[in-house]
C-alpha cells in the first residue's frame, strides 16, 4: 500500500475549517486541486470529484463517502475503472489545537494492482495538489469566508 500525507496548521476552529471543507459548491472559487465536488458529506453517498493534477485536464472520480464526522474527519474511497486495479482512500482529519487553531491532515492510501506504477507517475503532482489545496483551505478558513446557502 502506498500513502501520501500532508499537514497544515490553520488559524481557525475545526468547525470553521469543516464548514469550508464541506461547502462543495464553493470549490471552484478557491480549490486548485479538487476543482469541483458534487454530492453531500454523508456516509454512503457517492460524490463526483474533479481532480486537477499539474497542467492536466481534471479527472473525474466517483468516490463513496466512508466517514463524515462533523469537525473531525471526512473520508472517501474511489477507484479507477474497477475495484482492485487502483483504489484510493482519501481523508481529511481535523485536530483542535491551542488558541482555536486546527491541524488539518490530508492524505490518501493507494492500493491495487496498478498502484505502484501509477504512483510513480503521479506522486509528485499529487503531493503538490494536496499542498496547494491545504494552503487554499487555510487562507479561506482564516479569512472567515462563511458558507452561503445556495
Amino acid at each position: 500500500m502506498k500513502q501520501i500525507e500532508t499537514r497544515v496548521v490553520i488559524n481557525a476552529s475545526p468547525e470553521q475549517v469543516w464548514a469550508t471543507l464541506t461547502d462543495f459548491q464553493a470549490y471552484p472559487d478557491w480549490n486548485p486541486f479538487i476543482v469541483k465536488l458534487k454530492g453531500k458529506p454523508a456516509v454512503g453517498t457517492t460524490l463526483e470529484a474533479h481532480l486537477k493534477l499539474g497542467n492536466k485536464a481534471p479527472q473525474v472520480f466517483k468516490p463513496e463517502v466512508l466517514v463524515a464526522q462533523v469537525g473531525s474527519e471526512f473520508r472517501w474511497r474511489g477507484k479507477l475503472f474497477v475495484r482492485g486495479l487502483f483504489d484510493g482512500e482519501h481523508y481529511f482529519k481535523l485536530r483542535p489545537l491551542k488558541d482555536g487553531q486546527t491541524e488539518l491532515t490530508q492524505g490518501e492510501r493507494f492500493s491495487g494492482l496498478l498502484s505502484g506504477p501509477i504512483m510513480r507517475m503521479i506522486h509528485a503532482e499529487t503531493v503538490q495538489g494536496f499542498e496547494l489545496m491545504n494552503r487554499a483551505l487555510r487562507e479561506r478558513s482564516e479569512a472567515g469566508v462563511v458558507a452561503k446557502k445556495r
